[in-house]
């Protein structure tokens, strides 16, 4: 049996060329010098000059050129137990020693109700972030793990991935974990790549260009009209054709 399936894209000359424009910017002012800015993800390798090395070879170049780097903002070093209650909580593991206080390490870094945990002994963390991305453009987002970077203490479970929608959906990201083994701590060290971004765009060889955006009125008043909605619906890629229709044609305005 044949089945033919058919993606709904512009004629080859309608479509853009030249480099795909993304703007990112912190959806809050709050410590924003803690935030580094996204940087593109380049390895340096030490052996280029022999002509077969990995360093030269030109589809590791060109995959790595396609990603972005997110650092961790902070250093956090907790253990999972439970309270008197039996209720899941952190342990903060640097105790005084800590960087971020007791009280404000909850407000960053949050264990999801257990009901909504996938599997019932896998706690859901969640780390807030402000970074938002934008485009004037059909361009998708993908959050994936650092995979580039080697740790010596890997990470005691894995992250969440996510791909949505940015010229349509933009949304601030934000760092989610899934806590596969909790008899180890998590380690988390500030200005250690903590995801990275890639962007589909069409056509797929384009390039991307990363800016930072200004946070125009235009701008505030789309991300305010579609946020928060995640806590009435459950299928929000289901409001999409929706939000295309009353978004503006440029959000996208590069900060000077």
């Amino acid at each position: 049996m044949q089945i033919n399936i058919q993606v709904d894209q512009p004629p080859l000359d309608e479509r853009s060329s030249g480099p795909v424009s993304v703007g990112w910017y912190l959806d809050s002012n709050k410590g924003s010098v803690l935030f580094d800015a996204p940087e593109r993800v380049i390895t340096r390798a030490p052996n280029r000059s022999h002509g077969k090395s990995v360093g030269r070879c030109p589809a590791a170049v060109n995959i790595e050129s396609r990603y972005f780097q997110i650092k961790c903002p902070f250093d956090i070093h907790v253990q999972l137990v439970r309270d008197e209650k039996g209720r899941p909580v952190l342990k903060d593991l640097a105790g005084p020693t800590s960087s971020i206080r007791q009280n404000k390490l909850g407000q960053v870094l949050s264990i999801v109700s257990e009901a909504e945990w996938r599997y019932p002994d896998r706690p859901t963390l969640q780390l807030v972030l402000p970074y938002m991305f934008i485009a004037d453009e059909p361009v998708y987002i993908s959050q994936v793990p650092p995979f580039f970077h080697y740790r010596a203490e890997p990470w005691p479970g894995t992250q969440f991935c996510g791909r949505f929608p940015i010229h349509v959906w933009p949304r601030p990201l934000m760092w989610a974990f899934e806590w596969h083994d909790i008899r180890k701590p998590l380690q988390l060290s500030r200005g250690e790549p903590l995801f990275y971004v890639t962007f589909e765009t069409l056509p797929q060889e384009r390039a991307v260009q990363l800016v930072q955006a200004e946070v125009t009125p235009e701008l505030l008043a789309y991300v305010e009209a579609i946020s928060g909605v995640t806590n009435y619906v459950n299928q929000t890629f289901s409001l999409f054709k929706t939000a295309e229709e009353r978004r503006p044609a440029r959000l996208l305005k590069p900060k000077q």
